[in-house]
């Protein structure tokens, strides 16, 4: 019994499901949210940018509440939260010298985050519905480089943040129909 709330602990694979789909729908909502802000690093954008990681720090502490609470492992976890919330903080602080320090930025969160993500979702695999972690860890570490090489050219957009967050999210949707057809939900 959780006596925070006075109910049984959820199950990994139940909360890791729940988590996911709220995840798919922050990303579809913020992508499109992003994709029609782009243009400029306006106020709008700004927040934008800085709440992603930020929202990404608030997910793994659920996450990590739910695993620790099942005995799974956690250092991962601890590790993407520091590198999230450092990087909401040195997104606010590029967002001040341009388009392509937001893009260093988020490439090198890209890297680090995505491999983490990888490391996460080979550890998980005996739940059921990693793969797509596992592939979405992979393509965010080789994104994450093609956003930071997009930095030093003259087109330099945040346009493809949005399709990278959409695509992200998508991973996670199939990692919560996974998981709820491994588990017969």
């Amino acid at each position: 019994m959780n006596t925070l709330v006075g109910t049984a602990p959820v199950s990994v694979p139940t909360a890791l499901r729940k988590l996911y789909f709220l995840r798919f729908g922050f990303a579809a909502v913020w992508a499109a949210l992003l994709f029609a802000t782009a243009g400029t690093l306006g106020a709008l954008t700004v927040t934008l940018l800085v709440v992603y990681p930020l929202f990404d720090v608030a997910c793994a502490v659920i996450d990590l509440r739910s695993a620790r609470a099942n005995a799974q492992p956690v250092r991962g976890l601890y590790v993407n939260i520091a590198l999230s919330t450092l990087t909401g903080i040195g997104l606010a602080v590029a967002a001040t010298s341009g388009i392509p320090a937001v893009l260093r930025v988020w490439g090198v969160w890209a890297i680090t985050a995505g491999i983490v993500q990888l490391i996460v979702g080979a550890a998980r695999r005996q739940l059921g519905g990693q793969w797509a972690m596992i592939a979405s860890g992979a393509i965010s570490t080789l994104a994450g480089a093609s956003f930071f090489a997009q930095a030093g050219t003259d087109d330099a957009s945040l346009t493809n943040l949005a399709g990278y967050a959409f695509i992200g999210g998508v991973f996670f949707l199939v990692s919560a129909l996974r998981l709820g057809r491994a588990r017969g939900v």
